[in-house]
């Protein structure tokens, strides 16, 4: 019997969402969620600069893990709001040299409450109570929405606000280091090849952004090859 089919029979019927941008640690995530559950993916686009490449990445991982309920959602909202980079055409993307040291402009001003609560909703719809979510605490930019704390507090508010209350979301790259975080997707088989994570690109990656650098350096650790093509890879890379 093959690997595939194992899987497949060992895998719950039951149905789970994971929120795939269509980056690298999304991409893992959904690999997760493919390998155990009945897989939902939602890709919320949100007028970032990489829209478009971001739409793609998400419509190929979800082809190639086989995940056949897709739901792509539009907020205009953060992009109108504005106050990032992502978003807004007059903030530069900043190339990298402080990791971690202050929250960058990059920073979407409360970003994945919006995506969480299209999760939820969708989530009492299908009968799913579990929502994964690829957020990353260590060797991270510091976005304030990507620590445990945020996501304890979210599963309250869940479990207030939902009609059963048996919903909760799952962080399983939370506490990772973002090589750890690459071997796993060598391990799962996750399609790297087909993920975007450029802030500002959609030809090449930029090589210098800081997704871009955290990314080329969880590669380097983790003494792999990133498959993604880089305009420049002059951006020293430092573990």
């Amino acid at each position: 019997m093959s690997e595939a089919n194992t899987h497949a029979m060992t895998r719950s019927a039951k149905p789970a969402i994971v929120l795939l941008s269509g980056g690298m640690d999304s991409c893992v995530c959904a690999a997760l969620a493919a390998r155990d559950y009945d897989a939902a993916a939602l890709h919320i686009s949100y007028g970032q600069r990489t829209e478009q490449r971001e739409r793609e990445s998400f419509l190929a991982i979800c082809q190639r893990l086989n995940i056949q309920k897709r739901l792509l959602v539009r907020n205009e909202a953060l992009r109108a709001i504005g106050g990032s980079a992502l978003t807004d055409e007059n903030i530069a993307v900043p190339t990298s040299h402080s990791i971690g040291q202050d929250i960058p402009i990059t920073y979407v001003p409360f970003r994945n409450a919006h995506f969480l609560s299209v999760a939820v909703s969708w989530a009492e719809v299908l009968g799913a109570e579990k929502i994964f979510i690829g957020a990353v605490e260590q060797d991270s930019s510091g976005y304030p929405d990507c620590r445990p704390a945020y996501y304890e507090a979210f599963n309250q508010v869940i479990t207030a606000g939902t009609k059963d209350g048996n919903i909760e979301i799952v962080t399983p790259l939370i506490a990772l280091r973002k090589a750890e975080i690459v071997r796993l997707g060598l391990e799962l088989d996750a399609p790297f090849d087909l993920t975007w994570s450029c802030y500002s690109r959609q030809d090449q990656a930029c090589g210098v952004c800081d997704s871009c650098v955290l990314r080329l350096r969880a590669f380097a650790a983790a003494e792999a090859r990133d498959p993604i093509p880089y305009a420049t890879l002059e951006q020293v890379i430092r573990s």
